[in-house]
């Protein structure tokens, strides 16, 4: 009699979640920690220029408007590169498009440190921030399509981790060379942000292309390598390899190494806008309207005031000298990357959402806290200590509040939610709020 055969039973990605992971899954969080890098250069940007602004300011003799311009509008700058970023991630591929961000970076950053003038100096943070806006959008794409399901939550947090190891590198900076001569200080401390993006730009040499851009080219061989050294089990790669492969219009019962990909697939980054804003459905209009949401509450959330300005906050607080103004700033980048580095551990283990609220919650007390005790401060004719030593507690109990789940799950969320065939639009349409 012949032997019956037992029916085959598809499984989802949730059904490996629970299983041991083997060696390969360090291949991807060797990728993930490679391509996160790319998000030191926003970090160190946003922690260098909190304190040079200091000695530009004296040296350029800048007005108080001026600084203010040339603190903000990164933001605008970035929001250029990473709109770009989508379409050029791609045309060129995950890969190259971290090597193009870290290289727009280092001219940008010499640029930097070389510049006589205001004038220049702008010009200069337009170059930097084309690069970093490349940097904040092909970060959490490429982690997420890289990683299995099983830690993807925990992989895509990297980029907030080294945003932040980043803002303690540029605090770190600040103290190093302020005792440098005027002009030559804050020229050294912006300058040297160009050697992160040299390492990043050699360090990408050792990663492989997206497996979700490798399909959508036709490469079906190449992507199945990557998948198998970056998933829980040759039966994840497969499954992981199907929905790819769906998306990218491709016929799941094609093994060939190499496929005819229709033109209308390599072309759908044309209609991918479209689709996302001017004739969504109304699934892809919730998705677009949460992940555009969470990005902007993030911000409008005030993190980027109380870190850039932070040693005016300080010395609003009492600290007067620019010694313990950069020293407190020191310990502010600390906190927050202490407290992302937790926030990654617990992104899988307790949840998205009560991660947000608890946090959301935190900032709310810290903010209010912040705001009475710097008050007190500010009206009191004695020196009250116990509200110069609140006011710092309060910075410090923000920024760390903010990083255990406003920061990381900002770009965890939106990197998740989109469909793969809108994922590299959507997710630099929400990183440009950055």
């Amino acid at each position: 009699m012949a032997e019956e055969k037992t029916p085959v039973q598809l499984k989802s990605l949730e059904d490996f979640d629970s299983q041991k992971k083997p060696e390969s899954n360090k291949f991807a969080f060797a990728c993930a920690i490679l391509a996160s890098m790319t998000s030191i250069l926003l970090g160190y940007d946003i922690g260098v220029m909190s304190g040079a602004v200091i000695y530009i300011k004296r040296d350029l003799k800048l007005s108080n408007v001026q600084i203010e311009i040339l603190v903000g509008i990164i933001n605008l700058f970035s929001l250029i590169g990473s709109c770009l970023a989508g379409r050029t991630s791609d045309w060129i591929g995950r890969r190259y498009t971290i090597v193009l961000a870290g290289s727009i970076f280092f001219a940008g950053a010499l640029l930097m440190g070389f510049s006589p003038n205001f004038a220049f100096l702008m010009f200069a943070r337009f170059i930097a921030g084309i690069g970093i806006g490349y940097a904040l959008m092909i970060a959490p794409v490429y982690t997420a399509e890289v990683s299995p399901a099983s830690s993807r939550g925990f992989l895509t947090s990297f980029p907030e981790v080294f945003i932040n190891g980043g803002i303690l590198l540029g605090y770190i900076s600040n103290y190093g060379f302020s005792k440098l001569p005027l002009r030559l200080g804050w020229r050294v401390m912006l300058g040297i942000g160009a050697i992160p993006s040299v390492i990043l730009a050699v360090g990408v040499l050792a990663m492989p292309e997206s497996p979700r851009w490798l399909v959508m080219k036709g490469r079906l061989g190449d992507a199945i390598i990557v998948l198998n050294k970056t998933s829980n089990s040759e039966q994840e790669a497969q499954l992981r390899l199907s929905e790819i492969k769906a998306a990218a219009g491709i016929p799941e019962n094609c093994t060939d190494d190499v496929v005819s990909v229709k033109k209308t697939n390599e072309r759908e980054g044309n209609t991918v806008w479209k689709e996302l804003f001017i004739y969504p459905t109304p699934a892809v209009r919730h998705i677009v309207i949460a992940a555009l949401g969470i990005h902007f509450f993030q911000r409008a959330s005030g993190i980027d005031a109380v870190v850039l300005y932070s040693p005016t906050i300080f010395r609003k607080a009492g600290l007067e000298s620019d010694t313990e103004q950069l020293l407190a700033t020191v310990a502010v980048g600390l906190a927050k990357t202490v407290f992302i580095l937790v926030a990654t551990f617990l992104l899988d283990r307790v949840g998205r959402r009560p991660l947000l609220l608890s946090s959301v919650g935190g900032m709310v007390i810290s903010l209010l806290t912040l705001a009475v005790s710097l008050t007190v401060v500010d009206h009191s004719r004695v020196r009250q200590m116990w509200a110069v030593g609140l006011s710092i507690a309060s910075v410090l109990s923000y920024v760390a509040t903010f990083s255990i789940g406003a920061g990381p799950i900002t770009w965890v969320y939106s990197s998740e939610i989109f469909p793969l065939r809108l994922r590299a639009q959507g997710a630099s349409a929400g990183g440009g709020g950055e």
